[in-house]
């Protein structure tokens, strides 16, 4: 992971509700909590548990990378891997989505996750935030917190109505029991670098060698999932590192939930040092095979607008981010027209790294190109006067690490057309996934497929189960880059021509059963194979790049000398 400071988001207090929302409906599920207990015994260095000396080896699951009707299963097989305990992330940003609004329904059923846990016979290390990093988008703080634009995040922002500012850390105190919260298993993946991994014997020395000295540990991650939708994190490292929609992590139980002969080699570990469950773990769950499909245009974004923003545009003389018009995430048109003639090709570019994150540019309904955050294209355009010029911007995630990492989106500055600032914008907040789970109205269909598909453009096609089915990785071979939907869920994003991810993991339950059509819909945001095809395989490919597969090296501190004192 990357740093994890201790400070968390100083928000004004009655933002930081949440985590005392949890406390108290917690306290509900535990009638009998007061007949147990639990003890830091300092001076012998351990932890009590009713008692009794304990030592807890966890692992991390986050609930919110994995589809609800899976968590029973993924919590049976830590537990029979020898864990006796499963830590987890609350991320504000899932369950309060807007001020005051909150949801625990459904994939967001905290209580209901921890029951799961309890039915599988796990202790329950909770991290409620309200800052958790993870990866995930802004670190787990709302977007609704930069509708603020002078807000600054993670420190005692001045300016928020508050009568005190959280007191600093003590210093680590000089007796306790030994902790490793985050023992990693892996690490993460980018789009463009390399695919992660760590080896089966790093992992295991160092747990063996942590377990020697009675040490705790959680590991990070046992079951990493998956960043489905638009809730991938991104790093900043020189430049802008979106995180990849696979958070597989090459942890011991596999993105799809499949043990894998890490798990094996760490449950051996375990088992030297205390008893772990009697039996064997599932095996690998049935995968699926299927195609090539071939997909169908729909028609090009720029057909979808009344569809995509009912409430028409918000005209501004400079464009607007997305927080300044509610929107947290997905993608954004920016439109205006050109007031002269541009007949000799001028460079089009916004100052000051203004395009956070990627801007895809259309003149008159034609794709002209790409503008990306921290990377340098040279894009030169031409026009007649009133043309229209369209500028679509893709949010890739908020920065979920660091001070102050108030992470606007959108076009931060107004654009340059050679020596001319344009102005007069009209901003279209688009709502894609409501569009997609229309399915889009056939009587528009009929009339706006372009004659070039290029640039933004919906695809879509329905396929049936022939059998039992199962899970299995979408394939996009040749496509480029975009959000995929099946049956109206928001699969993520896919980067084929960046990599390292190369399929999309589809969890079973996602499908309809035999006899039903199933609908996959497609936003390829720049360029379309010459066969629009898409296949269905039996297992992922996570490093189908020309990069060589980078193996983790972690620090001495994190791995030869994974101690820390239990106040960190």
């Amino acid at each position: 992971m990357p740093e994890k400071s201790p400070e968390s988001a100083m928000a004004p207090q009655k933002l930081l509700c949440l985590p005392s929302l949890l406390l108290l409906l917690l306290t509900r599920l535990l009638p009998q909590a007061d007949t147990r207990s639990f003890v830091v015994d300092r001076d012998h260095d351990r932890f009590l548990l009713d008692g009794a000396p304990f030592r807890y080896v966890s692992g991390s699951l986050h609930y919110f990378r994995v589809p609800r009707v899976l968590w029973a299963d993924r919590l049976f097989k830590m537990r029979m891997s020898g864990l006796n305990a499963v830590q987890f992330y609350v991320p504000w940003n899932y369950h309060e989505p807007e001020p005051g609004v909150y949801n625990f329904n459904a994939s967001r059923d905290l209580f209901a996750f921890l029951k799961e846990a309890t039915l599988a016979n796990l202790l329950v290390i909770l991290r409620p935030g309200p800052y958790i990093c993870a990866e995930w988008e802004m670190g787990g703080l709302p977007a609704w917190l930069l509708r603020k634009p002078k807000i600054r995040l993670r420190t005692s922002d001045p300016a928020d109505n508050m009568t005190k500012i959280f007191a600093l850390l003590r210093k680590y105190e000089p007796r306790g029991p030994l902790v490793n919260s985050e023992y990693y298993t892996g690490w993460l993946d980018y789009w463009g670098q390399n695919h992660s991994t760590r080896s089966v014997p790093a992992v295991t020395k160092g747990l063996e060698n942590m377990l020697k000295l009675g040490a705790s540990v959680n590991m990070y991650m046992f079951h990493g999932g998956t960043n489905f939708g638009y809730w991938n994190g991104a790093d900043e490292k020189g430049r802008f590192l979106p995180i990849t929609t696979s958070y597989d992590y090459d942890a011991p139980i596999s993105e799809a939930g499949d043990p894998t002969p890490k798990l094996f080699a760490i449950r051996n570990v375990i088992s030297k040092f205390q008893e772990v469950p009697l039996g064997p773990l599932p095996p690998p769950s049935p995968k699926m095979m299927l195609g090539p499909l071939s997909l169908h245009l729909d028609g090009n974004l720029l057909a979808f607008l009344d569809f995509l923003c009912p409430q028409g545009p918000i005209h501004s003389i400079l464009p607007m981010t997305f927080e300044a018009v509610n929107q947290d995430h997905g993608y954004m048109l920016y439109r205006t027209y050109l007031i002269h003639t541009v007949s000799e090709p001028a460079q089009f570019w916004v100052p000051n790294n203004g395009v956070h994150d990627r801007a895809y540019v259309m003149v008159d309904g034609v794709f002209q190109g790409v503008l990306e955050r921290n990377m340098k294209h040279n894009l030169f355009l031409t026009g007649k006067k009133g043309a229209k010029l369209d500028v679509l911007l893709e949010n890739m995630g908020r920065l979920s690490f660091g001070s102050n990492s108030s992470d606007f989106k959108g076009l931060l500055e107004p654009p340059i057309l050679g020596q001319t600032v344009l102005t007069q914008w009209l901003t279209f907040p688009l709502k894609v996934d409501n569009l997609v789970k229309w399915r889009f109205p056939n009587q528009l269909l009929k009339s706006s497929h372009p004659q070039t598909p290029s640039g933004p453009t919906f695809y879509s096609t329905t396929f049936p189960i022939l059998d039992s089915g199962g899970d299995t990785f979408l394939f996009l071979p040749g496509w480029t880059k975009g959000q995929v939907w099946i049956n109206g869920f928001n699969l993520g994003r896919y980067w084929t021509k960046r990599g390292p991810q190369q399929t999309l993991y589809v969890p079973r339950p996602l499908l309809f059963p035999r006899g039903a059509l199933n609908k996959i819909t497609l936003l390829e945001l720049e360029n379309v194979p010459l066969r629009p095809q898409i296949q269905f395989l039996d297992r992922p490919i996570l490093n189908g790049t020309v990069h060589k597969t980078h193996i983790c090296s972690l620090s001495a501190e994190s791995a030869s000398e994974p101690m820390e004192l239990s106040g960190h």
